[in-house]
């Protein structure tokens, strides 16, 4: 095994952890599927794969330094993505237990992928993965672009693996009733992911 590899394997089991435990992404994912379906879900999906994986290699290559030197903008970030994440987790939690079809996502790829940049979950995973694994032999940029294909690889199958889940969801919540009530847990479940943020 050569040393890159060796150094990959941390990453990737952190990527592993990091990209299926419940968080806003997942949750978002999760809740879409089931009210609207796979198709109309994809576009938010890629869009969080992609946003993600551009936000790791970014905060890798330096984006990190300047934000510790400006703390406060780090805050306003914070509050910037709580206050989207309540807006959306009751966007979710008041959608009606049906669709008519017509209804939208609450993000598509671009607005998913823009939204990793307040997202307080992928901020603190993008910092941890370009402070605690590095490359040997690799240069920053070549580092970064390294974590970022990882968390890449893994974000596709983890988002996929929430998708499904919300897709399975909605078949067995197929009354507006139960969907109803899915969809507030969903948006509840949203809701209590801010808070490790904004007390941090």
């Amino acid at each position: 095994m050569t040393a890159t590899e060796a150094a990959l394997w941390p990453l990737f089991l952190f990527a592993v952890a990091a990209s299926y435990s419940p968080g806003p992404n997942n949750i978002m994912v999760m809740s879409t599927a089931a009210r609207l379906g796979l198709p109309r879900t994809i576009p938010m999906a890629i869009g969080i794969v992609a946003g993600f994986g551009f936000m790791v290699s970014v905060v890798g290559i330096g984006l990190a330094v300047p934000l510790q030197r400006f703390p406060s903008l780090v805050g306003v970030m914070r509050w910037a993505g709580a206050i989207w994440l309540l807006v959306l987790a009751w966007k979710i939690g008041s959608a009606p237990g049906g669709t008519n079809g017509s209804e939208r996502p609450a993000m598509g790829f671009l607005a998913a992928a823009g939204f990793q940049w307040i997202n307080p979950k992928a901020w603190i995973m993008a910092v941890a993965a370009a402070a605690t694994f590095v490359i040997p032999g690799h240069g920053p940029v070549a580092s970064s672009l390294l974590r970022a294909a990882v968390f890449a690889a893994v974000g596709l199958t983890s988002i996929a693996s929430w998708m499904l889940l919300g897709l399975g969801a909605g078949r067995l919540l197929a009354t507006p009733g139960r969907l109803r009530r899915f969809n507030i847990a969903m948006g509840a479940l949203l809701a209590a992911s801010v808070v490790p943020a904004v007390l941090e």
